[in-house]
């Protein structure tokens, strides 16, 4: 009786122990695909910034001399810190695991987070 007793404790310890097993592999299956759908909205994100940046560019040039707008760009993305600049004729827009680039027309200055002002004189586009 007693072997009895002692098989039926290690069986239920292996039942328990692969109920853990697999429950930790969901866990983690879980983890990956959040993971993976934040880093695809993050990714979204900067592209629609950085479309945003390039049509209020392409807009001033297109614009006749005294066009004059302000426009926002967020300070960060969800609670995550970025960089955004205009190097030479490319927007870029950088987080800690995405990064985007666009074309962007010859405009004087750079963006900013928060509020920037764009405007057309004498035939040239001006940042801040």
């Amino acid at each position: 009786m007693t072997r009895k007793k002692g098989q039926g404790a290690l069986e239920f310890l292996i039942v328990i122990g692969a109920a853990v097993f697999l429950f930790a592999i969901l866990m983690i299956i879980v983890y990956n695909n959040v993971s993976e759908v934040n880093r695809e909205k993050e990714r979204r994100i900067i592209e629609n910034i950085a479309l945003s940046v390039q049509d209020e560019i392409s807009l001033a040039v297109k614009s006749t001399d005294g066009y004059s707008r302000e426009f926002n760009i967020p300070e960060k993305i969800g609670s995550q810190d970025y960089t955004i600049n205009i190097t030479g004729s490319r927007i870029y827009i950088e987080t800690e695991k995405n990064a985007v680039s666009y074309p962007v027309k010859d405009a004087e200055g750079n963006i900013k987070k928060g509020l920037n002002l764009i405007k057309k004189e004498n035939g040239q586009v001006y940042l801040n």
